[in-house]
């Protein structure tokens, strides 16, 4: 397998490594299934395939999509539905559901680089209000869609920040040290988390590793290292021991990674 590929399938096999649950990876595999047949995002679709998921065996959701997913199902609108639970919440809606599922779009090859920040902005809105959720998921897939071309780390983050706003491009250009991060699900600490982790350390498993560390109960930062980590270092990083929360679905995943990878067939790298 070339590097590029192994890097574009890195991101999904990377994002079931570091989701210690396993509900972010089902809902990102199920992304990943519906881009592909479609060869487009189309986000009605995806949306559809989210409530099939989530009422058949659904979980680990996050408590906005899940409510979101009720009200639907309920009989509101889904746009409706995205602003009620958004005052529910007191407007803090800004959570990292978004981030952990839409990463494979940047595997997607037959998605440009240009449409990336609105395809993720538009998925993230399918569950979230708050437009944060979208620009942090749109900083993620933005992110790994340049490691996959094989830019360096430091260009990357560079590179990324200067397409984004900047309340969210200071988080993939300023460093920090970890007693200042997080282990929440607000979006942007979960960037800052996995920026660090990804950035500081040299390999797949050490940033997974101290990114748990970090994390503790929370299935939040590690997530994004899996999904950023195997962006950079390719899916022959990840030992197949770090997949066990996976090991359910993982001959679906390594499939679906595989289909993803074989979109850059034609790109060099």
């Amino acid at each position: 397998m070339s590097l590029i590929k192994d890097r574009a399938a890195g991101v999904l096999i990377g994002l079931a490594a570091g989701d210690t649950i396993g509900g972010p990876v089902r809902m990102a595999h199920l992304l990943a299934q519906r881009l592909l047949a479609q060869q487009a995002f189309n986000a009605d679709d995806v949306r559809q395939q989210y409530l099939t998921w989530w009422r058949d065996d659904g979980f680990d959701t996050g408590p906005t999509a899940a409510h979101v997913f009720e009200l639907i199902e309920g009989g509101m609108s889904p746009e409706g539905a995205v602003r009620q639970v958004h005052e529910w919440h007191n407007r803090l809606t800004a959570g990292c559901n978004p981030a952990h599922r839409a990463p494979v779009m940047a595997a997607a090859a037959f998605l440009p680089d240009e449409t990336l920040f609105r395809h993720a902005a538009d998925e993230a809105a399918l569950t979230h209000y708050d437009p944060l959720a979208g620009e942090v998921s749109a900083a993620v897939v933005m992110l790994c869609r340049a490691l996959i071309r094989g830019v360096e780390w430091d260009d990357a983050c560079k590179a990324v920040a200067g397409k984004l706003p900047p309340r969210t491009a200071d988080l993939l250009t300023t460093r920090t040290t970890v007693e200042k991060l997080h282990a929440g699900g607000y979006a942007p600490h979960v960037l800052q988390g996995a920026v660090h982790f990804v950035g500081k350390y040299d390999s797949f498993i050490a940033a997974l590793r101290m990114s748990v560390r970090l994390a503790g109960w929370g299935n939040y930062v590690p997530v994004l290292v899996g999904a950023i980590g195997g962006a950079r270092w390719g899916m022959s990083s990840i030992p197949g021991a770090e997949v066990l929360n996976s090991l359910d679905i993982l001959p679906d995943l390594h499939a679906t990674a595989g289909q993803l990878a074989a979109g850059w067939d034609t790109i060099g790298g």
